[in-house]
């Protein structure tokens, strides 16, 4: 893999765990509403530098380009919508590898069949190792199961962003800037009138009150994570990158253990050793 790609993948798995701690310690909340305050929040703070993006590299946006994101909007829309769910029934070390487990070898299953991608021998044996970590990691979870069939659903929407998105930044050449930020405006503008026309609105300010640091932290941390994978995309291919950032779920673990005393650290860190050495695998791929 390309260094700086490698470089951007990990930072990236770094933003993505802590932005999942600041949502599963708001999971008892609303989670529509928790997600509404976290786009309006994320579109917020990202609108001037999308604008000084715009303005500064003469990128336009035209009606195709609110097509194709709008795509990527409702699979992110259904991928945060059932991975809040998730963490009100499940533990974030336990939801969070089945999740990020099932979406990337959905992913890199998807670009070897139909995109005509060929890693090679160690790439398709880190793979492997990737999604045997992980779903070792998931044991626990087989105690609740809802939490785990969640996380099962929120793979599915991971595995279906993460091929249509590399598309976008690649073969449709749309600013990995521009798709991050409509999707988060998407996302606030579709999810406003469920929230703010029923019975939710009275939560709007009393979700803000008890969450605002998670609300802000995710609306910062959510679309920098992602924005790191999309300028990764443009540099390594999607089954080399798609499972490399997985490495957050050691960190994820790590979290779980010590800040939420979710319990199982030691098994759930033997599989941390599985995935890290898958990612090291296809790193050298």
């Amino acid at each position: 893999m390309n260094p700086l790609a490698l470089v951007l993948v990990l930072v990236a798995a770094c933003a993505h765990a802590a932005w999942n701690l600041l949502s599963k310690q708001a999971a008892k909340t609303d989670s529509l509403t928790f997600l509404w305050l976290v786009a309006l929040a994320s579109t917020a703070v990202w609108t001037p530098l999308s604008a000084g993006f715009l303005l500064v590299t003469g990128t336009g946006v035209g009606w195709r380009d609110v097509a194709l994101v709008s795509v990527s909007t409702t699979l992110h829309l259904g991928y945060f919508v059932l991975l809040q769910r998730g963490y009100r029934y499940g533990d974030l070390s336990s939801v969070y590898p089945v999740a990020r487990g099932t979406g990337p070898m959905l992913a890199s299953l998807v670009a070897v069949w139909f995109l005509g991608e060929h890693p090679g021998p160690a790439g398709v044996a880190g793979i492997a190792l990737v999604g045997a970590g992980v779903f070792m990691m998931s044991g626990g979870a087989a105690r609740d199961l809802r939490g785990l069939g969640y996380g099962l659903a929120t793979g599915v929407f991971i595995a279906g962003y993460t091929i249509w998105d590399a598309q976008l930044v690649s073969a449709f050449a749309v600013a990995p800037l521009v798709l991050n930020y409509l999707g988060e405006a998407g996302r606030a503008l579709v999810l406003a009138p469920v929230v703010l026309a029923g019975g939710r609105r009275r939560l709007v300010a009393q979700i803000w009150r008890a969450h605002r640091w998670h609300v802000l932290g995710a609306a910062v941390l959510i679309p920098l994570s992602y924005l790191l994978v999309l300028f990764a995309f443009t540099m390594a291919p999607v089954s080399v990158v798609a499972p490399t950032r997985e490495v957050s779920v050691l960190i994820a673990v790590l979290l779980g253990g010590k800040l939420l005393a979710e319990g199982d650290l030691r098994r759930r860190l033997l599989a941390a050793a599985v995935i890290l050495g898958g990612v090291v695998t296809i790193a050298l791929s």
